[in-house]
């Protein structure tokens, strides 16, 4: 903000790097319950622990919970004063 740039830009600058984190994770998540079935089936009744659709589902849960957690520090990052953030730096 402080150099100029835009407010869209420093709000998809910080929900771009949340995205980055969530795939991270997911794709080191994914293929881990995929591996440790035979832990998970345990823990499951009536729903197959390679079910495409739960672990879809899980996955789109995870995304939008993300999504919604980065989306307060963004806007807050917008509302910063040009100065503040000069000062801080």
């Amino acid at each position: 903000m402080a150099l100029g740039a835009l407010r869209s830009s420093v709000l998809w600058l910080v929900l771009r790097e949340a995205a980055l984190l969530v795939a991270g994770g997911a794709a080191i998540g994914v293929p881990s319950v995929l591996v440790l079935t035979r832990l998970v089936r345990t823990f499951l009744y009536g729903v197959s622990a390679r079910d495409p659709f739960t672990i879809a589902a899980g996955l789109a849960t995870l995304l939008v919970v993300a999504a919604l957690a980065s989306l307060l520090p963004a806007r807050r990052a917008t509302t910063v004063e040009p100065t503040t953030a000069l000062r801080c730096e």
